[in-house]
């Protein structure tokens, strides 16, 4: 089959590489660096599978900036370019999307168009209206940064949002069928668009409901001088509730649940609701309660142990630790960050550090979200909330 993925990001990068085993792929991609790296089987962003699959597996694909070129001979198109939500603004930014679904009806008005990256419910609906489409589909995306082709590989379910249910089973068995995950045990369906669009919403919120919910246990533990993790280990005994996804931290970031929960909420505008308005607002209140555990330290120089948030990723998009960054600085506090993979010599207007021997020196405290072995020798002026840090 011949398939356009538009954007070389996590979700299309990954889609791309792992369709292109059995089907011919056109990548479309705006930066020019990218298409070169993936051109010569090198991946742009950090992940393991993908490499992997690039350098050793002999794949049919081409990476392309001309839309004539990726869209002209394409049965699918898999739109995977970039969208945010303004909640200054109230406004989701699909400018990105929009675009390459009019290209798509421009060069392959014949393929159908599933769009992966997030989008504010109705707007499949909406879209069709617009251009008088019936082709155009939704199917979220439950990635992993890092771990975005293994998340492929192994899908934990495959969703699709479709009208047009011969399509549906043809997109379903498609990415079935490039799965390493016997297709007897992925769980798929078909639904609506915009149940498609509310599941996808929906699902981080809830995530990030569970961040959340954690993040207060242990700020209530730490007020109280408590073990958060006795209390945590306690909790998660409960089978209902499980022993997963309950590491406190700084507070949930990354590039999907921060603005999804943000544009679920703004879907809510005249819907009773509560419970989603106390998820988004928790993260602020967590990032002051640790800012304010850290200035209680009085530290003259803190350093940022890693901008980025989650191991294997190199995308520190809306990370917590940015928010904690700023209430520090207000506070006339000088930061240093400590960001290897950063070209930069500073980030808002801190120092960054690329020799983490420098960096241990000239900080009098080292605020981690997460602990690795690089800090073990320093752990006496390390601050964090890691539960198993000590491990």
């Amino acid at each position: 089959m011949n398939i356009c993925v538009a954007g070389a990001g996590y979700v299309g990068l990954s889609l791309a590489v792992m369709l292109s085993v059995k089907n011919r792929v056109r990548l479309l991609e705006i930066s020019e660096s990218r298409v070169e790296l993936v051109n010569q089987r090198k991946s742009p962003i950090t992940d393991e599978y993908i490499s992997k699959y690039l350098e050793t597996r002999e794949l049919d694909l081409e990476a392309t900036s001309d839309p004539v070129r990726a869209l002209e001979e394409a049965e699918i198109v898999l739109v995977a370019t970039p969208t945010n939500y303004d909640p200054e603004e109230n406004y989701f930014n699909v400018d990105s999307v929009l675009d390459i679904i009019e290209k798509s009806v421009k060069y392959a008005p014949k393929a159908q168009i599933v769009v992966k990256s997030t989008l504010p419910v109705g707007f499949i609906e909406e879209t069709r209206k617009k251009y008088g489409i019936s082709n155009l589909h939704f199917s979220p995306e439950f990635l992993r940064e890092g771990k975005a082709l293994y998340d492929n590989l192994f899908p934990s379910r495959i969703i699709i949002g479709t009208d047009n249910d011969e399509f549906g089973k043809i997109y379903l068995n498609l990415l079935a069928d490039g799965a390493e995950k016997s297709r007897d045990e992925i769980p798929m369906l078909i639904i609506k668009p915009t149940e498609a669009e509310s599941v996808k919403l929906f699902a981080n919120t809830y995530l990030a409901m569970r961040v959340a919910f954690f993040n207060e246990l242990d700020t209530y533990a730490s007020s109280k001088n408590l073990s958060t993790r006795d209390i945590i280990s306690g909790v998660c005994m409960d089978p209902r509730i499980g022993d997963f996804y309950n590491n406190p931290s700084f507070g949930y970031g990354g590039y999907c649940l921060p603005k999804d929960t943000k544009q679920l909420l703004a879907n809510y505008r005249d819907v009773p609701s509560t419970i989603i308005r106390a998820i988004v607002d928790s993260n602020s209140v967590r990032k002051d309660y640790i800012a304010a555990d850290i200035l209680k330290h009085k530290p003259k120089t803190v350093g940022i142990f890693r901008l980025v948030m989650k191991s294997g990723s190199d995308n520190f998009r809306s990370s917590s630790i940015q928010g904690i960054m700023k209430r520090l600085k207000a506070k006339g506090v000088n930061v240093v960050v400590y960001e290897p993979i950063m070209k930069e010599d500073s980030f808002f207007n801190s120092k960054v550090e690329r020799e983490l021997d420098v960096f241990k020196k000239e900080c009098d405290l080292i605020v981690a979200n997460r602990v690795t072995d690089d800090l073990k020798d320093v752990m006496d002026k390390v601050y964090t909330r890691d539960l198993f840090a000590s491990d």
